[in-house]
């Protein structure tokens, strides 16, 4: 078993808008980009259980051509509300790091 943030290249989540975020999980070759749609580890349920947000909130999109996986989801709180934690959504792809993923 591995974790998500060793097969990856590069994972990262930002702002996409005041409103949303968005995770990027980017793979530099094919074969780790299948190992983690194959396994999955990481879907749609998945990411809203880890993040607990409702699944109809998810929208996950699985990018074949650039062997990479997007995600968006609602704020928490809207950008630079005085409870967000986190005004650039840069650091919430944290749990994402270490999720398992099975050989």
């Amino acid at each position: 078993m591995a974790k998500l943030g060793d097969l990856a290249r590069l994972i990262r989540s930002k702002n996409a808008g005041p409103f949303v975020l968005t995770f990027d999980i980017m793979f530099d070759d094919d074969g780790a980009y299948r190992r983690v749609i194959k396994s999955q580890a990481l879907t749609k349920a998945s990411f809203a259980a880890l993040y607990h947000v409702p699944q109809e909130d998810v929208l996950f999109i699985e990018h074949d051509a650039a062997r990479a996986i997007k995600i968006s989801i609602p704020r928490p709180y809207v950008q630079c509300d005085p409870d967000d934690g986190d005004a650039y959504g840069g650091q919430q792809h944290g749990p994402l790091v270490d999720l398992e993923v099975p050989d």
